[in-house]
């Protein structure tokens, strides 16, 4: 990378800073409280979460008076403000309620009303929450205090335009079928408990943990751990439809929402306009349609901030997926090739654009094959395979997957376009999108050599 703050395939800087019109994705770790970027919802929402909290919790929490609530930002997302509120020492407990929780507010992409917001409020775009991917649910990323930006299309109107305004309505069944599933998990002891749903979010188990770093994707343990659990994801049933509708169907509804946004006359989305997407994601179909890849239940957003490490050792059963918003039944070379893709980015970056890209860090195919072997080792475990359908396995997945890599990039460019017209979380969007994209066209023409040096 050229500099520190860049954010450029090859590590350079992409249409220069958009000081006020981009914002941060960082991806969202669910863990330790941490005061960075955020938006002024957030002193609104410590002021719920009282209300909250007494309501949905209960016991001690009825009897805590407001400012005996203790509500700590935690690092969060692109979508969602994440907050720890917990009970005062002094204050013993009633019965079986905890005595810390994670409180979720969902953000303007994910909003489930594009009506009455907390208080009775209606919303106006550029004021709504902010956040995780994550989702458009939001990604497991970043920031909940500091500098607030307006987004790229900020209009005073009390809904957004129709082409925003469909995204709040889409996202209803999207928050549905992820609260949904958040129970199921909890319930398998999967994820963490569910304490109350309520239209502007919900109240989880807080786990004492951290995230991942960027850097420890890349440590071999850990890349095995990650492999087994992404196995053992995949191979769960769960009541949703099975057919593979959310990759594409999600991508058409993006670019469809961001060809409907007036122009902006910003040398970043000009750029994004030369690389005619529409038609890029036909032959990105026809790439896919050709490439085998079995139909599971993938979580779409495996990286560093959405895998917890709960104790030492660092193994399988030390790690726990969070943020569920984008998972569906969907090709396996998705999941895998999306987590190599976040072996790139490092979301802690402090200065603009909040991220940092380097190239090299894409796994090579030791590193791949590293993954692969151990991923392969739990879903084929008690079955007796020859020395020669290992290897076929192993060489049909690293095809597979390195196709699927351009999926990843196309979709999470889209996504971030799109966040850039609404989030007002401070990040460099349409930078990311531009770097996204730039990578997508790099791996494109690898894909004859898709096998990257070990």
């Amino acid at each position: 990378m050229a500099a520190e703050g860049t954010a450029a395939a090859g590590g350079g800087a992409v249409g220069g800073r958009l000081a006020k019109d981009s914002l941060l994705r960082s991806k969202c770790p669910d863990a330790a409280p941490n005061a960075r970027r955020g938006s002024a919802r957030s002193r609104d929402a410590e002021r719920r979460a009282y209300q909250w909290c007494r309501e949905y919790l209960g016991g001690a929490w009825r009897r805590a008076r407001p400012e005996e609530l203790r509500v700590d930002p935690v690092s969060g997302g692109l979508s969602n403000l994440l907050f720890r509120c917990a009970l005062p020492d002094h204050l013993p407990s009633v019965g079986a309620e905890p005595r810390e929780v994670l409180l979720r507010l969902y953000g303007a992409i994910l909003q489930v009303r594009a009506g009455a917001g907390p208080g009775g409020r209606t919303p106006r775009l550029g004021r709504g929450l902010v956040r995780s991917r994550d989702g458009v649910p939001g990604r497991g990323r970043a920031g909940c205090r500091g500098r607030r930006r307006q987004p790229l299309l900020c209009v005073g109107a009390a809904l957004p335009p129709a082409p925003l305004l469909s995204v709040f309505l889409q996202g209803v069944d999207s928050l549905v079928l992820e609260s949904v599933m958040f129970a199921i998990l909890a319930e398998r002891s999967l994820g963490p408990q569910l304490y109350g749903v309520f239209p502007e979010g919900r109240l989880e188990q807080y786990i004492p943990s951290r995230p991942l770093t960027t850097r420890e994707l890349r440590d071999p343990v850990l890349s095995a751990a990650i492999a087994t659990k992404m196995a053992r994801f995949h191979g769960m049933e769960m009541p949703f439809t099975k057919e593979p509708h959310w990759l594409f169907g999600t991508m058409e509804r993006y670019l469809k929402q961001i060809q409907d946004l007036p122009p902006t006359g910003l040398p970043q989305m000009n750029l994004l306009e030369m690389y005619r997407l529409k038609d890029e994601m036909g032959s990105l179909r026809k790439l896919l349609d050709s490439t085998p890849s079995p139909v599971v239940f993938c979580h779409n957003d495996i990286q560093e901030g959405n895998i917890l490490l709960l104790s030492e050792p660092e193994d399988v059963d030390s790690l726990m997926l969070v943020d569920f918003e984008y998972s569906s039944y969907n090709y396996r070379g998705f999941d895998i090739a999306n987590h190599f893709c976040e072996w790139v980015y490092d979301y802690t970056h402090e200065e603009w654009p909040f991220y940092k890209a380097q190239a090299a860090d894409y796994p090579t195919r030791g590193q791949q094959l590293h993954f692969i072997r151990h991923y392969l080792a739990e879903v084929k475990k008690g079955e007796t395979i020859s020395r020669e359908e290992q290897k076929k396995l192993e060489e049909d997945l690293l095809v597979e997957v390195n196709r699927y890599a351009l999926a990843s990039h196309f979709f999470w460019g889209l996504w971030s376009i799109l966040q850039a017209s609404m989030s007002t979380i401070e990040f460099g969007y349409l930078e990311y999108a531009q770097s996204r994209f730039q990578f997508y066209f790099q791996q494109k023409g690898q894909l004859t050599s898709f096998h990257p040096s070990s």
